[in-house]
């Protein structure tokens, strides 16, 4: 059966038709929405499914050998999502899978994982089933006392599908013979159509640095206190807000700061701020850098903190550090690429994905970009032009051609 990206497309759109609406995609995880979605996806992989112990879906095609090419999406969406966020990495392996399994027994075993829940959108916790079997689910603990928005605790939605949330590190065996990792995805982002591009090769996943930044001035009537008496906690946000922007601009290579929340209080328009507490997000794909990122907007935050009277807390929500990418799929990645489009470019990925767990196991991975118009996802309005959709299967395509002899080489 010879590869036809076309009917990736046509499958994309059936999809869309079955499990989405007026509004985009419904496919949350742990949703009777999603199930539909997993059983359509089983019918069309022409091999038997294996579900590990964490809700994940698994094809597999014996190889010469037992080391294992993962291709490896996700079928879930957020809320209103777009019709390729997830969807495409697996319907463009569902192809890929297909060309392999009718010209027989390849060098290698590669296997297909549709991955559950990586969006994270019911519960909050993104990234469930790659970060199980990667054996970096440490929030076990965390995850027992968390609820949806109807107040339904997690480990009974679980139950509900299949899935003891006890067990589910149990999913670490899936990952024994793997060998490589291939993801392909939509962007999410502008790079791409802006330099006229319709594929990259990602080079890892950032680093991302979340904190609380709390400025704490002192609440006095607006009608009463002179200007230049204000002990104004927004004012220490706001200026932190625009000095994020030139620390992230001077840091260069795709470094990104970013003032997502700011709640005031006591929150009326007849008071100064007395308290402002900030979300600060920071990415980098440079572990260094990054760290540079996060010691600069605490130094520019106290410096604002004096000039302003107030004063200035910091406190970490989270924190993971850069993934970086394997350098010889990279290229293989490039080389893919170039075959079916001519030219590559390799860029960083700002979200984190699935990939960024299996890499994180030690397991060799590398990501495909195809073009996002608009730079847009996560909405409706999520959309890439059809002939750059099918490049990318080619080129998915390609990219596990030339791993399966990558492979085969070093065993």
């Amino acid at each position: 059966m010879p590869l036809d990206p076309s009917r990736t497309v046509a499958e994309l759109q059936e999809l869309q038709e079955l499990t989405g609406d007026a509004d985009g995609a419904q496919r949350v995880a742990w949703t009777d929405t999603w199930v539909r979605a997993k059983a359509w996806l089983d019918e069309k992989v022409p091999l038997e499914t294996e579900v590990d112990e964490a809700g994940n879906q698994w094809w597999t095609l014996p190889g010469r050998s037992e080391k294992a090419v993962l291709i490896g999406g996700h079928i879930d969406s957020v809320p209103n999502g777009g019709w390729l966020d997830g969807a495409l990495n697996v319907m463009a392996g569902v192809e890929v899978m297909r060309r392999l399994a009718e010209e027989g027994e390849p060098a290698t075993t590669v296997r297909l994982v549709n991955w559950a829940d990586e969006e994270g959108a019911r519960f909050g916790r993104s990234l469930f089933g790659s970060s199980a079997a990667a054996g970096s689910m440490a929030d076990q603990d965390e995850l027992r006392t968390r609820k949806d928005a109807d107040g339904n605790p997690l480990p009974e939605v679980l139950a509900e599908h299949g899935v003891d949330l006890d067990r589910a590190l149990e999913a670490r065996k899936q990952l024994e013979n793997a060998a490589a990792y291939l993801e392909l995805h939509i962007e999410q982002g502008p790079v791409l159509e802006l330099i006229g591009l319709p594929l990259g090769a990602v080079l890892g996943t950032f680093g991302v640095e979340r904190h609380q930044v709390t400025f704490r001035g002192q609440a006095a009537h607006a009608g009463s206190t002179p200007m230049n008496e204000r002990r104004d906690a927004l004012a220490g946000a706001a200026k932190l807000e625009l000095e994020i922007r030139e620390i992230a601009t001077g840091m260069g290579g795709g470094a990104v700061c970013t003032m997502g929340s700011v709640v005031t209080k006591p929150g009326i328009v007849t008071s100064v701020v007395e308290t402002a507490e900030c979300l600060l997000d920071q990415r980098h794909l440079d572990a260094e850098t990054l760290a540079a990122m996060l010691e600069a907007a605490k130094a520019a935050s106290e410096r604002i903190a004096k000039e302003e009277d107030i004063e200035v807390e910091w406190e970490r929500i989270w924190q993971i550090e850069p993934i970086l990418f394997d350098g010889e799929l990279i290229q293989l990645a490039v080389e893919s690429i170039e075959e079916v489009a001519g030219t590559s470019h390799r860029l960083p990925s700002g979200p984190l994905h699935d990939a960024a767990e299996v890499a994180r196991a030690g397991v060799p991975t590398v990501m495909l970009f195809v073009q996002s118009l608009r730079g847009l996802s996560h909405t409706k309005l999520e959309d890439t032009k059809e002939e750059h959709l099918e490049l990318a299967v080619q080129a998915l395509d390609r990219l596990t051609e030339r791993t399966i002899a990558w492979v085969a080489s070093r065993s």
